[in-house]
This record gives C-alpha cells, structure tokens and sequence, in this order.
C-alpha cells in the first residue's frame, strides 16, 4: 500500500541557524490517527506544517498524495491537508459562522452549488444550525474550536491536522474533540494530532510519533510506546496516569499496557470475579 504522505530524509534549518528536524522519514497511510508527541521544542511542529508547504524541506522532500510539496502553491496543498490551528482565532475572521464556514471552499474557486452543498453538510455534521449567524469571536472556547474544524471540513481535504485540539477545553470540550477525531476517521480521513494529551491518546490508542531534540526516536501504537519507559523519559513524557495507576495494581501483566479507566475498571471486575485480591505493588 502506497503512503498517502512520504517524508523523505527531510530537514529543516531555520533562517537564524536552529535545526528544526534532522533526517526525518515518515509513511502516513490512508484512514490513519497519527499521535505526533515531543515537548516543546523537539520539532514536531515543524514536522507537520511541511505536509501542507507552511514550510519547505532544507534537505530532503515531502510527497503529499502525488504532489512534491516544493512545486506546489500552498492554496493547492491546502486543499488536501487541513490545517486547524491551536488558538481558533488564528483562523477565524469574518463577521458570522455561515460565512466561516463557506470561506475555504470559496478560496478555492469552488462553485457556488458546491460550496453550498459541503457548507451544507459541515453544518449537519457539527450540529451549527442555531449559531449560523453569531459572530464566532462571540462563541465559547469549544464553539470556536468547532467552528474552526467544520471550516476545515467544509472543504474536505484528505487530511486533517488538530494542533493541540483539547487546549482550553474543558472535559466535555475534550470529550467532543474525541468524538470529532473519530468521525473524521469514519469519514475517510487521515487525522494528524499535534498534542501533550496523553489521555486523547490514550483512549484513541493511535499510532503514535516521538519528536525529542529534532528527531523522531518513536513511531508505534500508543500502548506499545507509552510501556517504552527509555523513550518515554528520553523525551521527557510521561504516560496518562491511569497507565500510572494500572502499572502499581499487583496482578497487573507487566508486558501489558493499560491506556483508559474503563479498560482498568474491566481489569478490576475480572478479577474480582477471580476472587483475586486487589492491591498495590509493594
């Protein structure tokens, strides 16, 4: 199977001399969640904005569907690779939702019947009928975040990058981002996350990315990288802490990662059942 983004021994050097990324190569699939995990600093922001030519390769090169993203406008590779930013109000500028929505797809030079049609189902999707006409700076933290994603989707692209998604959220608003990266999922769509959430993670158990110092040091699913103690203190990280919690109950299997609380509360009734006493490691 061909990868639908192929990074290729790319680098980045910043004008001021700073190495961004070193060497990176990198195959990201169709239907894809891909978890790109790093502290700050270790590049992996850098990373993901070469996929829709917010950057260029230094050294090396990105392929993007069939396109070499050094002889493509970043209009056309924004068509494919959407791009939701952390803050919502980086990206959201006009006076009502409607025209948020509509705007992508008018930049495009969709058609009006087109751009109607996928405004249309971006609004079914997010569940906008009633904040239509609200200017978006007047929204919640979580309506803006959703705006700023069914803007996205309006224009379909083929990937969807969420940076840092649950920020400012709070825990219905993060629950809403799960739900919203598995619709994306449902619908096709690869979903790229730059995040520090490791119980968004955690309950999606992604294929998940490492960046530490410029350099990817992981690439597996998030139960087999988070049980990975080298790299997860390498790069500084720390799992969510229900692995925490799991990772000192006595009867626990020391090869197996445990990533929500209701795989560990299925866990506990197990054993219960079993009649194995619960406890804690000494």
């Amino acid at each position: 199977m061909e990868p639908y983004i192929s990074v290729r021994n790319v680098s980045h050097v910043y004008p001021n001399g700073v190495t961004a990324i070193k060497d990176i190569d990198l195959d990201i699939f169709e239907n894809e969640v891909v978890a790109i995990l790093g502290s700050n600093g270790s590049g992996k922001t850098t990373l993901v904005k070469h996929f829709n030519g917010l950057l260029m390769p230094t050294k090396g090169e990105v392929i993007v569907g069939d396109l070499n993203t050094r002889k493509e406008r970043i209009a056309k590779l924004s068509s494919l690779v959407g791009y939701v930013f952390q803050n919502p109000n980086h990206q959201t500028f006009l006076p009502k939702v409607s025209q948020e929505l509509a705007y992508g797809c008018k930049n495009l030079k969709m058609s009006e019947e087109e751009t109607e049609e996928r405004v249309r189902k971006a609004i079914e999707l997010f569940q906008l009928q009633d904040i239509l006409d609200e200017n978006p700076f007047d929204l919640n933290s979580s309506q803006r975040k959703e705006v700023a994603m069914a803007s996205i989707m309006a224009i379909s692209p083929q990937v969807i990058v969420l940076d840092e998604p649950t920020t400012g959220q709070d825990h219905k608003g993060c629950i809403r981002v799960l739900e919203l990266v598995r619709m994306f999922q449902r619908h096709g769509h690869i979903v790229i996350l730059i995040t520090h959430d490791m119980h968004l993670i955690g309950e999606l158990n992604c294929r998940t990315v490492v960046m530490h110092q410029s350099e990817k040091i992981a690439d597996d699913q998030a139960d087999t990288v988070f049980a990975d103690r080298g790299i997860m203190a390498e790069a500084g990280l720390q799992p969510p802490q229900i692995t925490s919690l799991a990772n000192g109950l006595s009867y626990v299997e020391e090869n197996k990662t445990y990533l929500t609380i209701h795989s560990v509360l299925k866990l506990m009734k197990e054993k219960n059942e079993e009649g194995i006493k619960i406890g804690s490691r000494s």
